[in-house]
């Protein structure tokens, strides 16, 4: 049995939908205190709403973490609201196509600045409360895409979340004095409702190259996040758990024919 994390307080970014909203529903099923963080306050109060009528405690904070003052409000909120940060799941992340040729600075500014900065930024602001609580967690959500694979139109996206790894390591190495320890998980095609509104043929499309032969769920993300912030997985720093149903293992099509 792994240790329980019932107490614990969670901080989840990007928590209002998609897999961020799976990751926190995950931990407060498992009794931890989650602060959900997101843009959009509506949707975050309905996110708060459905946890905790699901027997769960959780709040939420509205923030820009693509700035340092967002990501300092977040943690300051974190420390009011749950006495402190014992898991960082710093998973805001969009994914806005644009072709290479067609990339402005603004495109690029956009999700460099929410994916990549604002990790880098949410991780600084909660810092200290991360080594006070001595079990200190921090999980990043990549992706396959960058680190592993390429998809046209998320040449930005790829660099962020490959950035995202790079960032990962050596804050492993930086934060292990304090007993912090810094993984991520990278998902695959994950149905989610960005992932609908990409279509029917996108979906089938993915499905068909994935051994499992079916997307993955928000809630297999957020248990994979969930072993990441266990007492169990205590020596584990500086790695990367890839969560997507056998996606990146054929070399081609041919690979999966019966």
């Amino acid at each position: 049995m792994f240790t329980s994390v019932a107490g614990r307080s969670v901080v989840v970014t990007g928590a209002t939908h998609g897999i961020g909203k799976g990751i926190a529903r995950v931990f407060a099923q498992e009794g931890a205190r989650v602060l959900l963080v997101g843009r959009n306050a509506e949707a975050g109060r309905a996110a708060v709403d459905e946890l905790t009528a699901a027997g769960g405690e959780a709040a939420f904070v509205s923030a820009d973490l693509s700035g340092r003052a967002g990501c300092e409000h977040m943690a300051a909120t974190a420390v009011e609201r749950l006495g402190g940060i014992d898991v960082l799941c710093a998973n805001a992340g969009i994914y806005p196509g644009k072709r290479l040729a067609e990339m402005t600075d603004e495109d690029l500014d956009l999700v460099i600045d929410t994916n990549l900065k604002g990790c880098i930024l949410s991780v600084q602001a909660c810092l200290a409360e991360l080594a006070r609580s001595g079990r200190g967690r921090v999980i990043l959500t990549s992706s396959i895409t960058g680190p592993i694979t390429g998809f046209p139109g998320w040449s930005h996206y790829g660099a962020s979340k490959a950035g995202q790894l790079g960032f990962m390591r050596t804050a492993a190495i930086e934060l292990a004095p304090a007993g912090i320890t810094v993984n991520a998980v990278l998902p695959g095609n994950v149905l989610t409702e960005g992932l609908v509104e990409m279509g029917e043929e996108y979906i089938a499309s993915m499905t068909s190259s994935i051994p499992l032969r079916r997307l993955g769920t928000t809630e297999e993300i957020g248990y994979a996040a969930l072993f990441l912030a266990s007492d169990e997985a205590g020596y584990i720093t500086g790695q990367a758990i890839t969560v997507d149903g056998g996606q990146t293992l054929p070399e081609s099509l041919d690979a999966m024919a019966d």
